[in-house]
């Protein structure tokens, strides 16, 4: 993409700063263009592990549960995923896996066009929050989140896995957060359905930073699953 040609979501700014900001290189500046080397609510980086994320759920896929069990909703066996597509945004993108930094910071994709999973977390469908993370844009080319923050509660979000089936997640709200103020727990923690959290910048650009000001977090959770 073309900064220069492309449309800018409001709150974002053309020209030498943007084109700077959305590098992406995979340094901490990259990090934080997405938002993950920040602090949280509790002035601490958000630095997810695996004991900050659900144990994956091994129950068959599309099991419903019954009242009074401690889970809600349809669950999924443990798959890594391979693609996600947004239709009401004509968006879809390969997956890619997502580790940690040395720093203890979340990994980001490498390009503009790819999607990455967070590994520490759940595969999408099983229980417990997946975490997928992508650019607005990034090298002065549109990414497959650009328009992430136009979501909206209801919206599909459609998940391939590896093992050939589908998770199909619906949207439950979309929500705007400093990069100070991330809301680590809500992201990370743990829940009683399968869950899906996409991540990416937001908000106006801060030329003293070089970093997007905001994130763009859209909550989902698992509506119907497909097996292979």
């Amino acid at each position: 993409m073309d900064n220069g040609d492309a449309p800018v979501p409001a709150g974002r700014r053309r020209g030498r700063f943007a084109l700077l900001a959305v590098a992406g290189i995979l340094t901490g500046t990259a990090a934080v263009s997405i938002g993950f080397a920040v602090t949280d609510r509790a002035g601490k980086p958000p630095r997810p592990d695996a004991s900050a994320a659900a144990p994956a759920a091994t129950a068959s896929p599309a099991r419903a549960t019954k009242p009074g069990e401690l889970t809600s909703g349809p669950l999924m066996a443990s798959s890594p995923p391979t693609r996600v597509s947004i239709p009401s945004l004509k968006a879809t993108a390969a997956i890619v896996a997502l580790g940690l930094r040395a720093d203890g910071a979340m990994e980001v994709p490498d390009s503009a066009t790819d999607v990455g999973w967070f590994t520490k977390a759940p595969t999408p469908g099983a229980l417990g929050p997946a975490v997928l993370a992508g650019h607005v844009n990034w090298k002065g080319r549109r990414g497959t989140f650009f328009d992430l923050g136009k979501l909206s509660v209801g919206a599909g979000i459609t998940v391939n896995r590896q093992d050939g089936s589908t998770a199909m997640f619906t949207v439950s709200k979309v929500e705007q957060y400093p990069k100070d103020d991330f809301p680590t727990d809500e992201v990370y923690g743990a829940t009683d359905h399968s869950a899906l959290r996409l991540i990416t910048c937001g908000g106006a650009f801060d030329d003293a930073t070089q970093h997007y000001r905001d994130n763009v977090i859209v909550y989902a959770r698992l509506a119907h699953a497909h097996v292979a």
